[in-house]
């Protein structure tokens, strides 16, 4: 069983001085464990996490003793990508757990491969109960049955490991396979330059004819001088 070594926080530190020392913050809780900030070896955790995911138990060494959990959540550095904070969730020891598994895709599609389908994965993860000894770390969802644009794959299917039980709904679809839309060209109309054309001459005649109606500056003084 994976571990890690966490000692505890004082939540007054500098963040930045926890990193720079080569640690990351985390915090750890459960049902009935009360949130406790500590600091984790960075490349300690980078290795575990590496293995573990988040389904997998993980056995924190603590001035408490030790405590069986789950990495709940990681915070991810956007510029470095790197991880800067995790949140260990606590679990009772004997209890089964609720969790989301990640779903991982295997096998060839004929309905892809020989029918030029699009494979539609509907979901990612599925919510399974096991006992945390049982937990798998993904479940792997064959999609060699989706031979033809009618087949799906629904969540009742899927061949779970041992010790663990179906919480998402039977019914829900997991993946199916989409055909293919044919694109249809757009075909621009021609243009119609004698169109053009004659609307042009029209709108100059119909200026030529405004400026003849118009009376000349030099008639209308005269006018006024009368």
């Amino acid at each position: 069983m994976l571990s890690l070594k966490v000692k505890a926080r004082d939540v007054g530190e500098s963040l930045y001085k926890v990193r720079d020392e080569g640690f990351m913050p985390a915090v750890f809780y459960g049902k009935k464990e009360k949130s406790t900030p500590v600091s984790v070896g960075m490349a300690d955790f980078m290795k575990v996490w590496k293995q573990a995911g988040e389904s997998s138990v993980v056995v924190l060494n603590s001035d408490k003793g030790d405590l069986e959990s789950l990495i709940h959540d990681v915070d991810i550095d956007p510029i470095t990508e790197m991880p800067r904070h995790a949140d260990f969730y606590v679990f009772e020891k004997g209890h089964k757990l609720e969790i989301d598994i990640p779903l991982e895709f295997v096998g060839v599609s004929p309905a892809v491969k020989d029918l030029g389908g699009i494979l539609i994965k509907v979901l990612h993860n599925l919510k399974i109960e096991a006992m945390p000894k049982d937990l798998p770390k993904k479940i792997e969802v064959d999609i060699s049955s989706l031979t033809s644009f009618d087949s799906q794959i629904a969540a009742g299917s899927i061949k779970l490991p041992e010790g663990v039980t179906l919480i998402e709904d039977a019914a829900e679809v997991i993946a199916l396979v989409s055909e293919p839309k044919e694109e249809v060209e757009e075909v621009a109309a021609p243009v119609d330059l004698s169109a053009i054309e004659v609307e042009k001459k029209g709108k100059k005649e119909e200026e030529g004819e405004e400026g003849a109606a118009a009376p000349a500056k030099g008639e209308k003084a005269e006018k006024s001088d009368k």
